[in-house]
């Protein structure tokens, strides 16, 4: 079992769905965790809460907007004035969808900037003190449109592309920090294919009004084009995953863009 005992960890966009999740395996683990999301109040203290019963030592909501560059790098500079972050995992997204030729480019520089600029600044703000620790991890949940990609989703494909992209190129740059022994700092993406989410919802009711308003049969007809599997994954899965990730045996896992996808990308 990965043991996180005296570390912290910043999830972004961790108050519900797939971040939740890994806020939560980090907090069995007996980490610290920074929550973060556009959320009220009450909300943020539901998530820090069930965080804290979940295992970890403390939890603290910080609400920046992502989608303002200079916040990304604010909110590292507030989590570690808290505590050290020791892993990030840059989670927060956005996606909307439209042919290339109707997209507006407001929404396209809207996707962009809170997928992939802001995991930049988090990064570069983020990172510097890993190395002087001898361990860090990042981890950023990119998709298997990062890998491969689909109609009407430019921006969102564009942002994830250069996500997994930006990602080795820090994975290069921190290789040789640490030691066997201390963790070393990693970067890496997981890449999810259909997973219960509240952002493919609009998909899935697109989809449910062909099936005369069944939920079901539209999430069937949506997985048989593309996922092998024909099931979708849990949100607790990727944060299993992203727990092994932390683990200081995963030392020389760098540099990845792991697809959970049931196949899709193998095809």
């Amino acid at each position: 079992m990965t043991d996180l005992t005296g570390k912290a960890a910043l999830v972004t966009g961790s108050v519900q769905g797939i971040g939740f999740e890994i806020a939560k395996a980090l907090a069995m683990a007996g980490a610290s965790i920074a929550v973060h999301g556009l959320a009220d109040a009450a909300q943020a203290r539901e998530a820090c809460e069930a965080l804290k019963a979940a295992g970890a030592p403390e939890a603290r909501f910080f609400g920046h907007d992502l989608s303002d560059p200079q916040a990304a790098g604010d909110l590292v500079k507030q989590v570690a004035a808290w505590t050290p972050i020791d892993i990030l995992v840059n989670n927060a997204g956005i996606q909307q969808t439209a042919p290339l030729a109707d997209m507006d480019i407001k929404v396209f520089q809207r996707i962009v900037t809170i997928n992939l600029t802001a995991a930049f600044a988090t990064m570069q703000a983020a990172m510097p003190a890993m190395a002087e620790r001898g361990y860090g991890r990042v981890i950023n949940i990119a998709s298997v449109h990062g890998l491969v990609a689909s109609v009407n989703k430019a921006p969102y494909v564009a942002s994830k592309f250069g996500l997994v992209g930006m990602s080795r190129v820090a994975a290069l740059e921190y290789a040789t920090v640490g030691t066997r022994a201390s963790g070393g700092v990693t970067v890496n993406c997981i890449c999810p294919g259909w997973t219960e989410t509240s952002i493919l919802d609009p998909q899935i009711n697109a989809r449910a009004a062909d099936h005369d308003g069944d939920r079901a049969a539209a999430i069937a007809d949506l997985l048989s084009e593309k996922q092998p599997s024909r099931r979708m994954s849990d949100p607790a899965e990727i944060g299993a995953l992203a727990l092994w990730l932390c683990d200081p045996v995963a030392h020389n896992l760098t540099g990845t863009a792991i697809p959970v996808d049931g196949g899709w990308t193998a095809q």
